[in-house]
């Protein structure tokens, strides 16, 4: 059976770990070959090993996504080395310091704002165009239930997930009569780094794993997907 991605190019963004180091692995088990984004080189380079152990290919791009400039020249560089993008997953996030909202530090506002939602937006406008030529372009936006559900002390990360849905969604809109599909994956608690600087008291054996959720958001990216400006939650665990 032909692999169903096999021949696409799939860009990854925090794919050193957690959830985008899961969901590289998953799509390059179904063929595509993983452009892999994120700050750590040795993270990137595990990941790697982990798709070369299944036969798949990746190309590192270690990148820091406060630096716009960077992401701006993503979608020519792609398009430079491969002349194609077929898939975008922005799954990088900055959690910033759990804190009122009145004791927001700027840095740590700058930093989420950065990750969270103007990455997003860059990452849209250098992407764009190469998904649009793409002969299933596919575009999917890790989200978090906080960006729905306001809790104390979660108003930084919440609020600039909230703005990334917004975001993403009038995107969606716009682009739907076009061959793209845009989705938002909102993962549930997974046990992650994030997570974990979240709640070091956790119990994390008791939390979702990163591999059980990489082929819901995969399925997202395949072909003959057709949900459009949808969120779409992980249901099992």
């Amino acid at each position: 059976m032909a692999s169903p991605l096999a021949g696409s190019v799939v860009l990854v963004t925090g794919a050193s770990r957690g959830v985008g180091f899961a969901a590289a692995v998953e799509l390059a088990r179904l063929g595509a070959h993983l452009v892999l984004t994120a700050r750590t080189q040795g993270g990137l380079e595990e990941a790697d090993d982990a798709i070369r152990q299944i036969g798949g290919q990746a190309t590192l791009l270690p990148l820091d996504l406060k630096d716009g400039e960077a992401i701006d020249a993503i979608g020519p560089s792609l398009f430079e080395r491969f002349r194609r993008l077929d898939i975008l997953v922005h799954n990088a996030g900055a959690l910033g310091r759990l804190t009122p909202v009145s004791h927001i530090l700027p840095g740590d506002w700058e930093q989420a704002l950065a990750v969270n939602f103007a990455a997003a937006w860059r990452l849209i406008r250098t992407c764009a165009p190469l998904l649009h030529v793409a002969p299933a372009g596919r575009a999917v936006f890790v989200t978090c239930g906080r960006a729905r559900d306001p809790l104390a002390y979660w108003g930084l990360f919440g609020a600039t997930k909230a703005a990334l849905e917004h975001l993403v969604l009038a995107w969606a809109q716009e682009v739907r009569t076009s061959r793209v599909r845009v989705n938002l994956f909102d993962p549930g608690i997974v046990a992650t780094r994030l997570r974990r600087e979240a709640m070091p008291g956790e119990d994390a054996s008791a939390l979702a794993r990163p591999g059980a959720v990489a082929p819901a958001l995969a399925a997202l990216c395949l072909p003959g997907e057709t949900r459009h400006g949808e969120l779409v939650r992980f249901e099992g665990r």
